[in-house]
């Protein structure tokens, strides 16, 4: 079962604020913990909204992009984990042993979702051509990625 752990975004991550050296340590031992428990497949953090962008796809018309910094913080992302885990509970052991994104003495927030694997969708003709692109990928990727 593969899970994200999206760490939500704060003041200090919107304002473009980088992480303290204790903080990076912080992370960097948790990402040790994790790549030692072999559940870890990719993490990684995000630069604030004001250098993203959104696509708009409207009912009806032209898409429209618009461009950040988007006001309401707790709806953005800064970060996050991807991890293969055997459970629920499993992930849930791991984002409670995160340290607090947020730092020390700010309120910080980690959300938990799992992913759809193909097959949760049963066979089909779409499927079948998602599996196919799956391979390529991985065939894609650089040896170490």
């Amino acid at each position: 079962m593969r899970f994200m752990m999206i760490v939500k975004a704060h003041a200090a991550s919107e304002a473009g604020q980088l992480p303290s050296e204790e903080r990076l340590a912080q992370m960097g031992k948790y990402n040790e913990e994790l790549l030692k428990a072999g559940v870890m497949l990719d993490g990684a953090g995000l630069q604030s909204s004001a250098k993203g962008a959104r696509i708009k796809f409207p009912a009806r018309g032209k898409k429209s992009v618009v461009d950040g910094p988007f006001s309401e913080t707790k709806e953005l992302i800064a970060g996050y984990w991807i991890i293969q885990v055997k459970s629920r509970e499993e992930a849930l052991e791991w984002a409670l042993r995160a340290p607090n994104p947020a730092g020390d003495g700010n309120e910080g927030e980690i959300e938990l979702r799992q992913f759809f694997e193909l097959e949760d969708f049963g066979e089909s003709e779409a499927v079948e051509h998602h599996k196919a692109l799956q391979k390529e990928l991985g065939a894609n990727r650089p040896a170490g990625a």
